[in-house]
């Protein structure tokens, strides 16, 4: 009896049997990226209020100092808005990047 042929059959059918099971792993469940997506969307929407909110403070405390109500205030409440809109983009960037590098894995793999 001759173990060799046996064994180098063994081996090949393990091979087979691991590369099935990698194609056969569950991805990420679809509820945790409908999750990260709102996380997201959440923290965008804070940035933008965020800056909204303290150029108000900054413009409301200017025109108190200076005697001027709604110049700075007007001004300083549209830089915030400016300063947000800007931040929110950059993070729209992150995420779009993090995906194009997620899909370029898979197709690779």
């Amino acid at each position: 009896m001759g173990d060799g042929p046996d064994d180098e059959r063994l081996k090949a059918l393990d091979e087979r049997l691991s590369a099935l099971k990698k194609t056969q792993t569950p991805e990420q469940p679809r509820a945790d990226e409908h999750y990260s997506q709102a996380q997201q969307g959440w923290r965008m929407v804070i940035e933008l209020v965020a800056g909204i909110v303290i150029g108000f403070f900054i413009g409301y405390g200017l025109d108190l100092l200076l005697g001027t109500l709604p110049i700075m205030l007007v001004i300083f409440v549209l830089l915030g808005f400016a300063a947000g809109v800007r931040t929110m983009m950059r993070t729209a960037k992150e995420v779009q990047d993090a995906q194009a590098v997620e899909a370029a894995r898979k197709k690779r793999d």
